[in-house]
């Protein structure tokens, strides 16, 4: 007969409990689900059989990180080893809530587990009693242990990547696919809504962007002028364009609208104007953003089409993760799913169609390009993610090695060997990381120099003058000059001065 002992993880600790005649108790499971809220029932059944505490905060940190990942940390592994080893003659069996971390168990300790049957129950009943089952605890010690831990443990897993911010990325491009479709939209409604006074001007101004900024000015076309050409040619950037605008106003078969429509509309072009151009500067903090994080993908995909990648996949640690076959298609999974339910051709690209490689290609090796597009995007995401010092040495070489491939699917120009290619890169960004440093020490040194000839002014202002006139034999005839100290040449050259 094996005695049952379920394995408790608390922000306070370890703790194993021992379950009284498991066998009788698993074969009424209705009556143990029901009777785990009493206390009183509860405690006839399972006791307390040891528990080790947790020393530090930073050490419970540590054990739960390793139980998360299904690790078994040294400090389970020692408390399971000693209270086991009491328990050699009998048959144990332990009870566990992660089947992960039971099978990790199995094998370091040599303990069999369990993480069915009346297991989940009994760590019910645990978890709801625990403060009154373990000697010196309440509630609210628990409740404080449990915050505690699980602050630091979300703080944890928060910062985990804190230097590759990829997270800002995918808020970006996903702001950046919105705004988009929200300026269409308005700048369309733009359109309609002042096409009721002012008709040619959708012909003259195709821009949505101007035409905004167009109706914006302009409002009511009877008070334009001859004298407002300058000012809306700055807007079109065309004077013919201008000069059209103005002479299609004099004799425009729009009709005439009221001063409060005007003003709606003055007010909704000066929306429309003002999300384009925010949309301008979030594009370029998306750019700055990519070359912090990616600039490797950066470099040989593009800004929008790399960000999509990193989103689609979820972070640039998962993209990194991803085979090429992955990547080539990521972005079509409801035409790859659709094709295998109906055995047809299964889809050659997804996201990576918007790159300017495949656009490029001729019709019968937009597949092969793909493939191969793929292939470079899953190297250079791999670098990014792992790369220590960020560079774009290796993006821009992928992108040549892109481009070599395209001219020979075009001419038959046999392009170089990859491996010939990488050792380059490899070299180049070695001299490119040895620079770096160098240059940053070359500051600090010129920093310290300044430092010591301002101090050295300052000395000599302070009375070093006079020691170095009475060495020369300037100085008084009274006392002996006093000897200074020469460490350093420039001193010297002070002194001799």
């Amino acid at each position: 007969m094996s005695n049952l002992y379920v394995l408790y993880e608390h922000a306070a600790g370890f703790s194993l409990f021992s379950v009284k005649e498991f066998e009788e108790v698993s074969m009424f499971l209705p009556q143990v689900e029901s009777s785990v809220t009493d206390l009183a029932k509860f405690n006839s059944i399972v006791k307390l059989a040891g528990f080790a505490p947790f020393k530090t905060a930073i050490a419970a940190l540590e054990n739960i990180n390793a139980i998360s990942e299904g690790i078994v940390p040294q400090d389970l592994l020692s408390f399971l080893d000693d209270f086991f080893a009491k328990l050699k003659k009998k048959k144990c069996t332990l009870g566990i809530a992660d089947a992960k971390l039971g099978a990790a168990i199995t094998e370091s300790v040599g303990v069999q587990c369990s993480h069915f049957g009346v297991v989940p129950e009994i760590l019910r009943g645990v978890r709801f009693h625990f403060a009154k089952l373990v000697k010196g605890f309440t509630d609210k010690s628990a409740g404080v242990a449990q915050l505690g831990l699980g602050h630091s443990y979300s703080r944890a897993k928060v910062k985990f990547n804190v230097h590759r911010s990829d997270n800002m990325i995918i808020q970006s491009i996903a702001l950046l696919d919105q705004l988009d479709k929200d300026v269409n939209t308005f700048s369309m409604r733009i359109r309609e809504w002042y096409s009721y006074h002012f008709p040619e001007l959708v012909k003259i101004v195709p821009d949505n962007y101007m035409f905004a900024k167009s109706a914006k000015f302009i409002k009511d076309r009877k008070n334009l002028t001859q004298d407002q050409l300058e000012d809306l040619e700055k807007i079109v950037m065309d004077s013919a364009k201008a000069q059209a605008i103005i002479d299609a106003a004099k004799m425009s078969m729009g009709m005439d609208i009221s001063i409060v429509d005007l003003m709606n509309i003055e007010l909704f072009a000066e929306r429309v104007v003002k999300l384009s151009e925010y949309r301008k500067k979030l594009s370029t903090y998306l750019h700055n953003k990519m070359n912090l994080v990616a600039p490797n993908l950066q470099s040989l995909i593009g800004d929008q089409v790399g960000a999509r990648l990193i989103s689609h996949a979820g972070s640039l640690t998962n993209l990194a993760k991803y085979p090429a076959s992955t990547v080539q298609i990521l972005g079509a999974e409801k035409a790859l799913f659709r094709a295998l339910k109906t055995r047809s051709n299964t889809p050659k690209y997804g996201l990576i169609y918007h790159s300017s490689f495949i656009g490029r290609a001729g019709l019968k090796n937009k597949g092969r390009i793909s493939r191969f597009l793929a292939n470079k995007c899953s190297i250079a995401s791999r670098i990014d993610c792992f790369l220590e010092q960020p560079t774009s040495v290796f993006g821009d070489t992928l992108k040549q090695q892109v481009e070599d491939r395209l001219k020979f699917y075009e001419s038959g120009d046999v392009p170089r060997k990859n491996i010939e290619v990488m050792k380059e890169a490899i070299e180049a960004a070695g001299q490119e990381a040895a620079a770096t440093p160098q240059s940053e020490k070359k500051k600090n040194k010129k920093k310290k120099r300044v430092a010591e000839d301002e101090g050295e002014a300052n000395g000599a202002s302070n009375g070093n003058g006079a020691a170095a006139e009475a060495e020369n034999g300037n100085g008084n005839d009274d006392g002996e000059p006093k000897k200074k100290k020469k460490k350093k040449n420039k001193n010297k050259e002070a002194v001799v001065a």
